[in-house]
């Protein structure tokens, strides 16, 4: 196995990467919301949608593969499936979720989490 070169990342880096990844494979409207000082659930909440159950399937492999073969980490836990409509990748300190994009506002999880501030998608320099 190849050794890792990249220092750990910190929770927005990874969320920043799931959002990264997750567009590669043409993930539609993603948004990062801090649940820091909000809930104890994760530190930060990543959401996106898709446009077919085979595209989340590709999406939620894409992140997985992608995290695991850059940065070493490994999910602690993927819940739901492609026919679902709706797949939470748990990273631990990052909730990664896929939703259909009819699904996402039936679960509506920014009304939810209103209260968390949105972070941006990519580092600022």
């Amino acid at each position: 196995m190849a050794e890792l070169t990249h220092a750990p990342l910190s929770g927005l880096e990874l969320a920043r990467c799931c959002v990264s990844f997750a567009q590669d494979k043409k993930a539609l409207e993603p948004v990062i919301l801090d649940l820091q000082k909000v809930s104890t659930i994760a530190d930060y909440l990543v959401i996106c949608s898709a446009q077919s159950e085979p595209q989340i399937k590709a999406i939620a492999n894409g992140v997985e593969k992608a995290l695991k073969d850059e940065f070493g980490r490994y999910p602690l836990a993927v819940d739901g499936f492609p026919a679902s409509q709706w797949v939470v990748i748990d990273y631990g300190d990052v909730m990664f979720h896929i939703f259909h994009e009819q699904k996402r506002p039936v679960y509506a999880l920014e009304d939810l989490w209103s209260d968390a501030p949105q972070m941006g998608l990519v580092q600022e320099t």
